[in-house]
């Protein structure tokens, strides 16, 4: 579970995260992920889902989604592109939207565009289990289960590739079939479970 202290500021956060709060707040609904008409309508056509509230006052509010692992990342003028079923609630200051992620979209079924947030703040992403942050370095690519992957920073690069092996075709395989590779210099977020996804079963 996730505390927030507010002192007149506001935090948007994904909508029904919210579990109890003491003091007095506000809760306003935003359309397209805080993004206004625009962000809603890109929102429908790219399938990359995300409703969105703000929330506003003084006290402390309390938010948790599905009694999910809760990590903070801080952002100083970066940005982070993360699964929109993975971000909790930003600092208000931050900004949302949307960007295309390349094939990656094909193997997780969740499309082919992800959710960014940018600027100076904090974020506060969830996952099943902890979650473990993996260097990528120009030396070091790294390849992620798409079931697996939360979110990435950083100057990285994806490439969606097979990863059928011999045993993958007898059968004897753990069913990542696809793989996310990364290349470049960042950071990539992953937790210790998987989602179900398209490509793993194939």
């Amino acid at each position: 579970m996730l505390a927030v202290d507010m002192t007149g500021d506001a935090v948007k956060a994904k909508n029904g995260s919210m579990v109890a709060y003491d003091g007095q707040m506000a809760f306003k609904k935003m359309t397209g992920g805080g993004e206004g008409l625009r962000g809603m309508v890109t929102r429908r056509l790219t399938g990359e889902q995300m409703t969105v509230m703000e929330v506003k006052g003084h006290g402390t509010c309390y938010f948790a989604d599905r009694a999910s692992e809760i990590n903070l990342v801080t952002l100083h003028g970066e940005k982070l592109c993360v699964e929109a079923s993975n971000l909790l609630c930003t600092d208000s200051a931050l900004r949302t939207g949307t960007t295309f992620t390349g094939l990656r979209g094909g193997a997780t079924g969740n499309g082919l565009f992800t959710t960014t947030v940018e600027g100076t703040g904090q974020a506060a992403i969830v996952s099943d289990g902890p979650a473990v942050v993996l260097r990528v370095t120009p030396q070091y690519p790294l390849s992620v289960d798409p079931g697996a992957y939360i979110a990435h920073q950083g100057h990285l690069q994806q490439h969606f590739q097979s990863g059928v092996t011999f045993r993958t075709l007898m059968g004897e395989g753990g069913g990542e079939a696809f793989q996310i590779r990364f290349e470049g210099d960042g950071l990539v977020y992953v937790q210790p479970s998987e989602r179900n996804t398209i490509g793993g079963d194939v």
